[in-house]
């Protein structure tokens, strides 16, 4: 209930501003369709990036999936310190799909956590216009969208066994092609340092603080904001960590004990481990 809950506010905040496709969902707009808002309100044209089409390999997977390779800046052990030399390799492309959803967490992953793998988990949404634009990165990870768009993603509802536990966290796996991962971190930090306060689809967004840096991954971002949807004041907090062209992003949530909405650090853990042990 509380993850379906935790859908219903997402949808309210995606659809509020936007169009929906023909199931209801909010619409991922391709990179050249999205649009920014300069600083008197006008919507400006963002970016555009020209669509690249992959061939399959004989055994069914992408010809980016099939190459392994170094990346620019290789991933490291979740567990070992920034800076350590030989730690990993990346995939030269993005994770297909099928791999997305191989390396997400399942419930019995993690103890004391359920993860929903329905419908009601897919809270990928597409983006709308924020102003002010400095924030656009942040609005847009609400339902993690992110510019440039990821090549694929997959996303999963985590709630807690214990029933007084009211706190839920949404996961989402989303890959890149080369470059994208580091831009849209890159986004994200400089959104934490300049974005207080921002209004997105029609919704007051405040309270916006960026957070001790998480350590982990290839880079990591930390932060948390106050989102008033619908009469409703909805505390957030978002960790996101990048390990070669995958990030990794999650989103947790407490409408009872505001004070206490945390991203839960064995849930970051488990699934950095799981997305190494999947891709090598």
């Amino acid at each position: 209930m509380a993850v379906s809950a935790v859908a219903a506010l997402g949808c309210t905040a995606a659809c509020g501003g936007g169009g929906s496709g023909q199931d209801g969902k909010a619409s991922r707009p391709t990179a050249g369709e999205r649009t920014g808002t300069s600083s008197d309100g006008s919507p400006q044209p963002r970016d555009t990036r020209g669509a690249k089409d992959t061939q399959d390999t004989q055994d069914g997977q992408s010809t980016q999936d099939a190459q392994d390779g170094q990346g620019t800046r290789g991933p490291r052990d979740p567990e070992t310190p920034r800076g350590t030399p030989d730690a990993g390799k990346a995939a030269a492309g993005p994770l297909s799909e099928a791999r997305l959803k191989k390396a997400a967490l399942v419930t019995g992953d993690v103890k004391g956590y359920e993860i929903d793998t329905s419908g009601a988990a897919d809270l990928l949404g597409g983006s709308a216009p924020a102003a002010p634009s400095r924030c656009q990165p942040i609005a847009d990870m609400f339902l993690f969208a992110t510019d440039p768009d990821p090549e694929n993603a997959v996303s999963r509802g985590v709630g807690a066994k214990d029933e007084l536990d009211a706190s839920v966290t949404t996961l989402a796996l989303l890959s890149y092609g080369p470059g994208g991962a580091e831009k849209v971190m890159d986004g994200l930090r400089a959104a934490t340092e300049d974005c207080t306060a921002y209004r997105h689809t029609g919704y007051e967004y405040k309270n916006v603080k960026g957070l001790p840096d998480p350590d982990r991954g290839d880079e990591s971002v930390a932060y948390r904001l106050l989102a008033s949807i619908e009469g409703a004041r909805v505390p957030v907090a978002y960790t996101v960590v990048r390990r070669g062209t995958t990030l990794v992003a999650f989103s947790s949530m407490n409408m009872l004990k505001a004070d206490r909405v945390e991203v839960p650090d064995e849930l970051v853990a488990a699934q950095l481990k799981k997305l190494a042990r999947t891709t090598g």
